[in-house]
């Protein structure tokens, strides 16, 4: 349930975060995906983690355990079966699907590490926006591990008729489930209380407004994501004090589209000129 309710909740996100601005929202509602993530997280990882530790923790103090007791019915064939045998059969599947959910979003999160430039999977962790494949990614890679401790966890319960490993199992599925659910949702806070582009990408932004013709001085630039890929930039900027009020004018848009061409993700640009020279400038590179 945890598994498929996960996948829903990253869908009405991309749902809402692809509708277009309107007056109540005039950059647009990409920040729904960090909501919709972060409940994923919260809700999701956080009460199916508690849910298994728990199960885990009554199975080490009452000495008894569900998974590998009993016998079921095979539907249609009443053939009886023992009830563990359900249960591997429901884990392999389990694996075999998971493992090919995994695989996508492997592929798709070490493409954003290769398009960044990042150096492996922790720094793609802490830096992407992109918490909708993000999400998937972790939530899968548990998915499994979980699985194959429960695997594990089972055999050896049914093989000593000990319960204690049974319950270890769903111990520590419950304790990676919201161990990761934590990293998660503060990934996705960052991200919902407005964080700018990685220093070396504002850097790159910064470069190009003081290269720029006919600009002295950048007092300012501010960068903050307002959606997956979506980042609005702001510049407070002093050109050159003999350049006129028209060529000024002419220069704006060529700096907003400069900073568009500089950096794919920023998809708004707003350029305010400075008439004086404040003590926070930064000097044109």
């Amino acid at each position: 349930m945890s598994d498929t309710g996960n996948q829903v909740f990253l869908l009405v996100g991309i749902w809402f975060g692809n509708r277009e601005a309107d007056r109540d929202h005039p950059f647009g509602h990409g920040k729904a995906q960090f909501f919709y993530s972060f409940l994923v997280s919260v809700l999701l990882f956080g009460i199916a983690g508690y849910a298994s530790a728990r199960e885990g923790y009554d199975a080490l103090t009452h000495g008894e355990t569900h998974l590998a007791a009993g016998t079921a019915t095979v539907p249609l064939t009443h053939v009886s079966v023992p009830g563990a045998w359900v249960s591997y059969g429901v884990l392999v599947g389990a694996i075999g699907f998971e493992g090919y959910a995994w695989r996508k979003a492997y592929r798709e999160i070490s493409r954003i590490k290769r398009e960044h430039d990042w150096s492996g999977l922790v720094e793609t962790f802490e830096k992407t926006s992109q918490v909708t494949t993000l999400t998937a990614f972790t939530e899968d890679s548990v998915s499994i591990t979980g699985l194959v401790v429960a695997l594990v966890g089972l055999a050896a319960t049914q093989l000593t008729h000990d319960p204690v490993y049974d319950g270890v199992a769903a111990l520590v599925i419950g304790v990676l489930l919201m161990g990761f659910a934590l990293a998660l949702a503060w990934q996705n806070k960052r991200l919902l209380l407005g964080e700018s582009l990685p220093a070396d990408e504002e850097a790159e932004l910064r470069a190009v407004v003081g290269n720029f013709e006919g600009v002295a001085a950048l007092r300012d630039l501010r960068s903050v994501y307002f959606g997956q890929e979506h980042v609005v930039v702001t510049a407070d900027v002093r050109f050159d004090a003999d350049m006129t009020a028209e060529e000024v004018a002419e220069a704006i848009p060529e700096l907003e589209a400069a900073l568009r061409g500089t950096n794919g993700k920023v998809a708004e640009v707003y350029v305010e000129p400075e008439a004086h020279a404040p003590t926070r400038d930064y000097p044109a590179v």
